[in-house]
């Protein structure tokens, strides 16, 4: 069953929204400090979270009434808060290590750098230098590849399970879906044996 077009403007303003608030969090929160092992401290918190996010995503796919708008709004929060928790990792490392890339990043420039890297466009004018900012930056070119093709993977199953399991819910008694028989057929469709009978 189609989604109404006004439950399709709110999962789509809702996704806007949560990347929305996201960005304005990446801008406001300090990510300033000593570069030591809570540098790379953050980047676990960041992705354990961004793990967190995408298997709670899922269980709510699977139990949407429109597991496809679901998905919508699932993304709307995974993508940005993945994309985030690299450019805050980088904001943090250009700031407190001298050199770590080939110029100093501004949270705009770290943003930017990161969604080059998950784009895989690289331009070049931004590179890792220091032993840190690569190992960060090749722990984002692995996670871009397990986002794309394993979450977003999962998702899709996860929406047509749930629509599956919406279909079947609502399916009648000797529907396909539900697995039953269904009514005998009536005397006059039954098979006859040979002639006469």
């Amino acid at each position: 069953m189609a989604a109404p077009r006004r439950r399709l403007l709110v999962a789509v303003l809702r996704a806007s929204l949560t990347s929305a608030v996201l960005v304005v969090l990446y801008y406001r929160l300090p990510f300033t400090g000593a570069v030591d092992a809570s540098t790379f401290g953050l980047l676990a918190a960041g992705l354990a979270l961004f793990a967190a996010v995408i298997a709670w995503q899922i269980r709510s796919i699977l139990h949407a009434d429109y597991p496809a708008l679901r998905a919508i709004e699932a993304l709307g929060a995974a993508i940005p808060l993945f994309l985030l928790v690299f450019a805050a990792t980088y904001v943090k490392l250009a700031d407190t290590t001298d050199g770590a890339f080939t110029e100093p990043l501004s949270r705009t420039d770290a943003l930017y750098f990161t969604i080059t890297v998950f784009a895989t466009v690289g331009f070049g004018d931004i590179t890792p230098v220091t032993d840190a900012a690569r190992i960060a930056t090749m722990a984002q070119m692995v996670g871009d590849l397990l986002v794309v093709g394993v979450v977003l993977r999962v998702m899709l199953v996860a929406v047509k399970q749930g629509q599956e399991r919406r279909v079947g819910a609502a399916g009648s008694p000797g529907s396909p879906d539900r697995g039953d028989a269904g009514p005998p057929a009536p005397p006059y469709l039954a098979k006859h044996d040979g002639p006469g009978t």
